[in-house]
């Protein structure tokens, strides 16, 4: 019987565990599920046991059947692995744990996902719950902010509203007992409220001054990435990101998320604001994990995201708003260590008159209103000495703290938050507090020029072929064919970027402004199938693009003939170095000789004079022997010499119409404006002289700098360009 009851007890206490993610109905439903329950199991032990009174030939009672029927209380809410256990696999980095749940694959349908088409994200209802539930088991990617009683207690640290507070109770205490609770509490009960009103009006401030740039953090890491949803990429926005997306990494993204490596190339992230380890590389079979706030610093990937908000290895420590509340502008610092030296030199005064006050007291020089001396000796009780002692420091006390002006940094912070209130009205991010200060000093401002001075609506306006234009309607005509199947195979398997194609045959790109202008040429006007391109080779290794190298380069491996080719592609001037051959108009290979070089690196000038980027694909065909080993014993390199060019293509950028007026106003105001670049220093002079960074005659040092040149500069060398440019 005791243990039947224990049983029973059981199975009401598993149910009592159950998550309490259930409304109220339901809750209702379970008090009423457990108060049956519990009866029934009591009386069944209770009703005593007549089985042994039953006659022999009596047929035997039927068993009873229950009145109700045990089900999952959420069964919408279960997912196949708990959050704990997710976080525990990343953060200690288990791989043991991992190979349990069948690897990241075991992972991905625990979680009701695919590796490969990532959640449903068709925008319906369906999609829309799902979204929704994960949110409730797994968190948001967002942040808690600190509440009300934490900028209370903040306030309480500080040591002049401590030492107000000691001396209100000193006050208090010994003007009751001096003057009675009728008229003795009227300094301290002052103190007292003056001290409240300081308190209220800091913590409302700081408190409203959180919520300010909470507001302003999330426009301001509010950051695109993109995400596998129902086998298509979308551009989301971190915060929108729940456990189980498959989510699509490059060279320059932060990890918003912790995650699983699924798949990818060359991939490595700085952790060095995470763990001891500068730069990591990620690879499936001995580090698949990711870690949130990781910088990805060489290659791509797809990742599955297991944790989000606080429950990654990072945590608050990603987007806590407090450090930006804690970070001094420069005037609060210059006005803290002028509070500060106020704070000695008061403290110096105050110390000589308490003891001025002191020796007046104890040599009977200090006498009541009657011309009776306070202090006779012996003769003097000691209670009135304590007295009077207590009201010379009270007197010292009080002049100390009057001579902190306490007031300045509060009044500096609203000051400011109220200069940030009228530059957001006019339209101006302000990321920092400090920025509505500092912005007064600016002398000099370094601007990049994709995306800023440029509309970055990127498209490929002409293809050259050898030394000869091809014309856009003849693309299809360009003989022989293996110069476009060899163009296919570079732009469809060289980049990080997709292809979707929705119902109403509308193409959809993605990747970065530059790609999709690359990928939308062949699929918009040569009629390429990329996922049959992809499905025709194997990648084998693939060096990504980066603002050092300005190429990218594949080695893949064609299914049909088993032959290994490389691809490369990138800045025409850097791929034309490579190259040692070239396909000319009638498409034959031909040797590239130093005279038809100087005609290469004419019309790739020609091109960056008219502010156009000009892009060159090549390709060389691999022996086997120089693969290496593909099982990872030996380091696989994309071969970069003796490479045959395959063509030239020019995309153009424009400038955007408002560029030049605002950068004649910075001039106006005194403010020079340079252009730092990764790209061709003849287009970024061209587009600099379009947009009136660089004025007429102008030596192109002081206004374009090219960002490796920029990063070696010393402060030295930046003051001397300042003066040369004033």
């Amino acid at each position: 019987m005791s243990m039947t009851l224990r049983t029973n007890l059981k199975r009401i206490d598993v149910f009592h565990n159950e998550p309490k993610t259930v409304v109220a109905p339901i809750i209702r439903w379970h008090s009423a599920f457990v108060a049956i329950y519990c009866s029934r199991a009591l009386i069944s032990h209770v009703t005593p046991n007549n089985t042994n009174k039953t006659k022999p030939n009596a047929l035997p009672k039927p068993t009873p059947t229950p009145s109700f029927t045990v089900v999952d209380s959420n069964p919408h809410h279960s997912f196949g692995v708990d959050q704990t256990t997710l976080t525990d696999i990343v953060k200690e980095k288990d791989l043991e744990s991992l190979e349990n749940f069948g690897g990241v694959e075991g992972i991905a349908t625990a979680l009701e996902t695919h590796v490969e088409y990532g959640i449903e994200g068709g925008g319906d209802d369906d999609s829309a719950e799902d979204i929704k539930r994960r949110k409730q088991m797994f968190g948001a990617n967002t942040y808690a902010k600190p509440p009300f009683f934490h900028f209370v207690m903040e306030a309480f640290k500080n040591v002049t509203i401590l030492i107000l507070l000691a001396f209100a109770a000193l006050s208090l205490g010994f003007g009751i007992k001096q003057h009675g609770p009728k008229e003795g509490w009227y300094d301290g009960g002052s103190i007292f409220l003056a001290v409240f009103i300081v308190i209220s009006l800091s913590s409302i401030s700081n408190f409203r001054q959180n919520r300010q740039f909470g507001k302003l953090s999330r426009v301001s890491k509010d950051i695109k990435i993109d995400v596998v949803k129902s086998g298509r990429r979308q551009h989301v926005s971190i915060f929108d990101i729940v456990v189980g997306d498959v989510i699509c990494l490059k060279i320059g993204d932060q990890v918003p998320a912790d995650g699983l490596f699924i798949e990818g190339h060359s991939l490595k992230v700085d952790e060095s604001n995470l763990t001891l380890n500068n730069v990591v590389e990620i690879d499936r079979p001995q580090n698949p994990f990711l870690f949130s706030g990781a910088k990805v610093v060489d290659g791509y990937a797809k990742m599955l995201v297991t944790s989000v908000g606080m429950n990654t290895t990072w945590g608050q420590m990603m987007s806590s708003i407090s450090s930006d509340i804690d970070e001094e502008t420069p005037l609060q610092e210059r006005l803290k260590r002028l509070t500060s030296s106020i704070k000695m030199v008061g403290l110096a005064v105050d110390f000589l008159v308490l003891i001025a006050l002191l020796v007046r007291y104890f040599t009977g020089n200090t006498k009541d209103e009657n011309g009776v001396r306070d202090f006779n000796g012996s003769k003097t009780k000691f209670d009135n000495i304590i007295n009077s002692v207590v009201e010379i420091v009270a007197d010292g006390l009080t002049s100390f703290v009057a001579s902190i002006p306490e007031g300045l940094k509060l009044a500096a912070t609203l000051t400011l938050a109220d200069s940030m209130k009228k530059m957001i009205a006019d339209r101006a991010m302000v990321r920092k507090l400090s920025a509505c200060e500092t912005m007064g000093f600016v002398t000099t401002i370094c601007t990049d020029k994709t995306a800023i001075l440029t509309l970055n609506e990127m498209k490929v306006t002409k293809f050259w072929l050898g030394l000869e234009p091809v014309e856009e309607s003849a693309y299809s005509r360009v003989a022989p064919l293996l110069v476009l199947q060899l163009i296919r195979e570079g732009v469809a398997l060289n980049t990080a970027g997709s292809v979707h194609k929705s119902g109403s045959d509308e193409v959809q790109f993605s990747d970065s402004p530059i790609e999709k202008a690359i990928l939308s040429w062949p699929v918009l006007d040569m009629s390429m199938e990329m996922e049959h391109v992809k499905r025709s080779c194997s990648i084998i290794h693939a060096e990504t693009f980066n603002s050092e190298k300005k190429i990218s380069g594949v080695l893949l491996r064609r299914k049909l003939d088993n032959t290994v080719n490389a691809h490369w592609k990138g800045a025409a001037e850097m791929i034309l170095e490579m190259s040692s051959r070239y396909y000319d108009a009638s498409g034959i290979v031909t040797g590239l000789d130093n005279d038809s070089k100087l005609k290469f690196e004419h019309i790739i000038q020609g091109i960056a004079a008219s502010s156009n980027r000009c892009i060159a694909f090549a390709h060389v065909e691999v022996a086997e022997e120089e693969v290496g080993d593909e099982q990872g014993n030996t380091m696989v390199k994309v071969k970069e010499n003796g490479l045959t060019l395959l063509g030239l293509v020019e995309i153009k950028n424009p400038c955007r119409p408002e560029v030049k007026e605002a950068v004649e106003a910075c001039q106006h105001a005194g403010v020079n404006v340079k252009m730092i670049t990764s790209d061709n220093v003849s287009t970024a002079k061209v587009i600099a002289a379009e947009c009136g960074i660089l004025r007429p005659n102008q030596d192109i040092d002081g206004a374009v700098i090219e960002g490796e040149q920029f990063r070696k500069y010393t402060p030295k060398r930046c003051w001397r360009m300042w003066i040369k440019s004033v």
